[in-house]
């Protein structure tokens, strides 16, 4: 099924426009969600109550205020909280074009699809070509919703994609992460290096994993649909043990090559075992010739 468009845009750099389609990334249908319910089964909807007294209020009765200081707010209009918002032109208006290496993915927030609007293929495919012959990606401004993305316009297999970026004030510098610094040893790095070369796969293939939690609620919902009940587990507390990095990078090491060499053992013993069994089988009379072979009468 085709997928469906989610909003449109127009990509325009100099005097270039280029009408898009937005798509989701995401398949929401995949999402497992659970709903408040009363004892008799009856949906429960959330309700915006007084903090003072705890009196209902209704949605038409609120207004908006930011606080400036503990308990003290300024108060907006709609109007006014509306004329902050910037208009809404649905623009992809092309400021530079960088380096992809050169995009941390600390920025990605979203990703969208584009798709070439009625009448814009020839574009669409001319800047998907010249950006992936030239190893560069579009840096954008994209005025949407009331708000104005930071954007970013890359290749991606035969198309574009739109990755929305954070911007630089909003991320945390990994300055103020404690990192503990300490000097590697030869032989450690060494051995570290093995372990990534004994799991190396030279292409990236997520379809190999799935969402395990996912699968195994699915699998516990369909047992309450069924009418049967769900074994609880024991929860066990797990001691924090203190590890011997070399000890533990060695073991790893062993470890992996000895699942190798019992891998290839196993393999070799499912062989010889074909090979005796196609031997007995070489020995062994054709059942359909003896069948069909007419017994001589005896004179």
């Amino acid at each position: 099924m085709a997928a469906r468009a989610i909003g449109s845009g127009t990509i325009s750099f100099g005097l270039v426009a280029i009408p898009v389609k937005l798509f989701s990334t995401v398949d929401s249908t995949k999402a497992i969600r659970f709903n408040y319910l009363t004892e008799d089964g009856s949906r429960v909807k959330q309700q915006y109550v007084r903090a003072d007294d705890g009196e209902i209020v209704e949605r038409s009765d609120l207004q908006q205020g930011y606080e400036f200081a503990k308990g003290q707010y300024v108060l907006f209009t709609q109007e006014e909280v509306k004329a902050m918002n910037v208009e809404s032109t649905n623009a992809i208006d092309i400021s530079e074009f960088v380096p992809l290496s050169e995009v941390e993915r600390i920025y990605i927030d979203k990703v969208y699809y584009l798709g070439p609007d009625k009448g814009a293929g020839r574009s669409y495919h001319l800047l998907k070509e010249a950006l992936s012959t030239t190893g560069r990606a579009a840096l954008a401004s994209y005025a949407a919703r009331g708000k104005c993305y930071l954007v970013l316009i890359r290749p991606m297999a035969d198309g574009l994609v739109m990755e929305q970026l954070k911007h630089e004030d909003e991320l945390r510098s990994f300055e103020d992460v404690p990192l503990d610094h300490h000097d590697i040893e030869d032989t450690e790095l060494d051995l570290a290096i093995k372990i990534i070369d004994q799991r190396v796969n030279e292409d990236f293939e997520p379809g190999n994993y799935e969402d395990v939690v996912r699968s195994r609620m699915s699998d516990l919902i369909q047992q309450k649909i069924d009418g049967q009940e769900i074994a609880i587990p024991t929860e066990e507390k797990s001691e924090a043990k203190i590890v011997d990095l070399m000890e533990a990078l060695k073991a790893s090491v062993d470890g992996k090559s000895g699942r190798k060499k019992a891998t290839g053992a196993k393999a070799a013993t499912k062989k010889s075992t074909n090979r005796k069994s196609a031997a007995r089988a070489s020995r062994k009379p054709d059942a359909t010739k003896a069948k069909s072979t007419p017994k001589r009468k005896a004179r």
